[in-house]
């Protein structure tokens, strides 16, 4: 007959299963840095791909692609970076041009890997944005929307002075609101109006979604006191337009109607 398992044996045997559970059977022991990192990459599995979007592109452009290719194999015969970064915006450029700013935000990213500067980033944010907006396919919209974000988020951790990106980044919220928190942008956008109460960019953009959102008064609270800072301001003008035309003042909504067509 066996003999009893000693005390001792008994925590060395208890001391590897629990070794063996952590390792095989999923314990979680991952720090919460990584386990936070690990949680956003699973909510930004990409909705499609560069390839597939490439794809259906060339259906459409027929000839036109041949252009594209012809600069996609440059491109791939170029070794030097600063050679490859002007080819990489041209390739960008021509995917804008024909009316795919998805495409043309991914190359604007290949450009940014490379320079790594806060405008570099902010240029493929924003088309990536532009992206979204125009997007016909949910999953074009969400594939460029999350890259959007990032890239604006990159743009702004290089350089947390530029309100631009900031700015553009509430505004990409707004467009999109998250399922878990639809007023983000929103909120964040008041909390930049709070922090540069004096900022015309800011205050023509609460100014839009206050007209947006049929509050009339309020747009026009911040859009007149957005043109006592900037008087030449064509963007505020042409909002107060319709600001005006909608709080039914027709005077001043012809005045400024014709200020904001006026060259």
């Amino acid at each position: 007959m066996s003999k009893a398992l000693s005390k001792g044996q008994y925590t060395a045997i208890l001391v590897a299963v629990l070794c063996f559970s952590i390792l095989y059977l999923g314990f979680d022991i991952k720090p919460k840095s990584q386990k936070n990192l690990e949680k956003s990459r699973s909510l930004n599995i990409e909705a499609t791909s560069i390839q597939n979007l490439v794809l259906e592109a060339r259906e459409v452009l027929g000839p036109d692609y041949n252009v594209l290719e012809a600069l996609n194999m440059e491109l791939n015969s170029i070794e030097i970076d600063s050679i490859k970064v002007e080819k990489l915006k041209s390739i960008s450029s021509k995917w804008y041009e024909l009316g795919f700013p998805a495409i043309s935000g991914y190359y604007a990213e290949e450009v940014a890997k490379i320079l790594e500067t806060a405008d570099s980033w902010s240029v493929a944010g924003t088309t990536y944005l532009i992206g979204a907006r125009e997007a016909e396919k949910e999953k074009t919209k969400t594939w460029s929307f999350n890259r959007a974000i990032r890239s604006l988020e990159t743009a702004i951790s290089l350089d947390p002075k530029n309100l631009d990106n900031k700015i553009n980044l509430a505004l990409g919220f707004i467009d999109n609101p998250p399922s878990d928190n639809p007023m983000k942008g929103i909120l964040q956008l008041r909390d930049l109006n709070e922090k540069f109460p004096d900022n015309v960019k800011v205050l023509s953009q609460l100014g839009r979604l206050s007209l947006v959102t049929n509050q009339v008064e309020n747009a026009l609270k911040r859009l007149k006191r957005a043109e006592e800072l900037d008087p030449e301001n064509k963007t505020v003008i042409c909002l107060l337009a319709e600001a005006y035309n909608a709080a039914g003042q027709a005077g001043l909504a012809q005045t400024y109607n014709d200020k904001c067509f006026n060259n």
